[in-house]
């Protein structure tokens, strides 16, 4: 891996889980860092590629790597694609982290598939 993160090309799946989790946010940071593109919070931001480029490595769920794969087709390069699929990510993962003991949230993996399996070019800039 060279100690290199690049969203345009692929992460070699065994190198790339291999890595302790955290070694894999600070290298999504540190390319983000250079490029000066990661919104309001690099940790965040980071760590939601290191969600996409996980399942991406694992193939699971597998709508995941069909959802980059239609996005790739449909016209998006690679980081941007890895941006759409995190948005997806973060609308399900949201109301699980903003639950409380007191009123639990389960992730809907469910929802979350239909949502991959929905996501495309257009929706992804709003078109649809």
């Amino acid at each position: 891996m060279d100690d290199v993160y690049n969203p345009s090309i692929a992460p070699v799946a065994d190198t790339w889980l291999a890595l302790p989790e955290m070694d894999r946010i600070n290298l999504v940071e540190a390319f983000h860092q250079l490029s000066g593109d990661f919104g309001e919070s690099l940790r965040l931001h980071a760590s939601m590629h290191v969600v996409v480029e996980n399942q991406l490595a694992l193939g699971e769920p597998a709508e995941t790597g069909r959802a980059l794969s239609r996005l790739l087709a449909e016209g998006l390069d690679r980081h941007e694609a890895i941006h759409a699929i995190a948005s997806v990510v973060c609308e399900h993962i949201f109301p699980v982290l903003k639950a409380t003991a007191e009123a639990p949230v389960a992730f809907d993996s469910k929802s979350y598939i239909n949502a991959l399996n929905n996501l495309s070019e257009k929706s992804w800039r709003g078109e649809s």
